[in-house]
């Protein structure tokens, strides 16, 4: 990637043309998130409250200091439904930003022909108060579940390691965005760093 420069104001790759950058992930805590919600141009889901025995687990952003974070992902982390840890990110992002891609493990920047909405939602979450559809994304690697949607007219993405924490989608799962969230957010339990927002 070549930063902006005397030729272009956006960062530019040579395969993708104009892109997001991912910026540097830090440790979990309240102070973290709130830069990222205030940089934010972009809603930062959050499964509010959190699932019993799950902690907040890191959040990553892409997009510069010019035109803000055109692409949020959140994680966290907990009791799998059947038993062992469970981890879930949540990406929130702009159509070609390709950060919930990453994280599924698939090719291009948008689900695209892998989603398959011409059938039935898989699962439905309440994103900011709305019912929101999800259907599985195939062709991800089998160590996950991958669901995506559109929530406020733009990608939302729900990747659970292992596979079977997927079954949380079929679990009423409320998500805010954590832009319109109150004091609440101070008292969010933080956990350490997953290695899932980094990798």
């Amino acid at each position: 990637m070549r930063a902006p420069g005397l030729f272009s104001d956006t960062w530019q790759c040579d395969a993708h043309g104009t892109v997001h950058p991912l910026q540097p992930v830090v440790p979990p805590s309240v102070e973290a998130l709130g830069v990222v919600v205030h940089r934010a141009q972009v809603p930062v889901w959050m499964p509010w409250p959190l699932p019993v025995g799950w902690l907040f687990t890191g959040v990553a952003c892409a997009g510069d200091d010019r035109s803000g974070g055109r692409a949020t992902a959140v994680a966290c982390s907990g009791p799998g439904p059947l038993g062992g840890p469970g981890e879930l990110l949540l990406v929130a992002e702009e159509l070609g930003v390709g950060l919930g891609a990453r994280y599924a493990g698939i090719d291009g920047p948008d689900p695209g022909p892998q989603l398959g909405i011409d059938k039935p939602p898989h699962a439905k979450v309440l994103a900011a108060g709305r019912p929101t559809a999800m259907w599985q994304v195939h062709g991800a690697p089998a160590d996950r579940a991958v669901f995506a949607g559109e929530a406020r007219g733009l990608w939302l993405w729900a990747i659970a390691w292992p596979e079977q924490s997927g079954l949380l989608m079929y679990d009423e799962l409320v998500l805010t965005d954590l832009r319109e969230a109150g004091a609440e957010v101070d008292l969010l339990p933080c956990g350490a760093l997953s290695p899932r927002i980094l990798s």
